[in-house]
């Protein structure tokens, strides 16, 4: 007994010969049918922008805090332990970083080097002592960076495909 493949079965070879359509696949609609992937495209398209434009508005936010200094950074990074010396420095950073990332060209590098970022953010909030939501706020937003360009770039979704599989039948 041999056993069909993905690819066997979405071949153009093994539909019928004669132009029958072939039954409805258990796993929901056809993903090659011309409607469902338009739709489905613009959808992850446009909430991929929304995510991104979110991730950057709090990002410049952020950069503009650690630039400018007022008190409640200042009070927070005493609190972390962080220099303020270093702060115009994180900021300059993280505004680079996150420019990367608005840029289309450049926003896998942008994503790559705010997921840095982020891991130095979530490291000194451990070593601070912070409480859970503060130290895993970092991760979740280094979450919401990558599904906005997973989302709205489409050949990250060939590098890392999320997919569901068909139950064996």
């Amino acid at each position: 007994m041999s056993t069909i493949t993905n690819q066997e079965l979405s071949s153009p070879l093994s539909r019928p010969a004669d132009g029958a359509k072939s039954s409805p696949s258990p796993c929901g609609p056809d993903p090659q049918a011309a409607g469902a992937r338009r739709t489905n495209s613009k959808a992850r398209l446009w909430t991929g922008r929304v995510l991104s434009v979110l991730a950057v508005l709090f990002l410049l936010f952020d950069a503009a805090g650690k630039l400018m200094m007022p008190p409640p950074v200042v009070d927070a990074s005493a609190r972390l332990g962080f220099p303020m010396s270093l702060s115009v420095g994180v900021g300059i950073l993280l505004l680079v970083c996150t420019v990367l990332y608005a840029i289309p060209r450049t926003a896998v590098l942008g994503a790559v080097l705010l997921t840095g970022y982020f891991g130095g953010a979530v490291a000194i909030q451990m070593r601070a002592g912070s409480p859970v939501f503060e130290t895993v706020f970092p991760v979740i937003f280094g979450v919401i960076v990558w599904a906005g360009i997973l989302l709205r770039e489409s050949r990250i979704s060939q590098i890392f495909p999320l997919r569901r599989t068909c139950p064996p039948q």
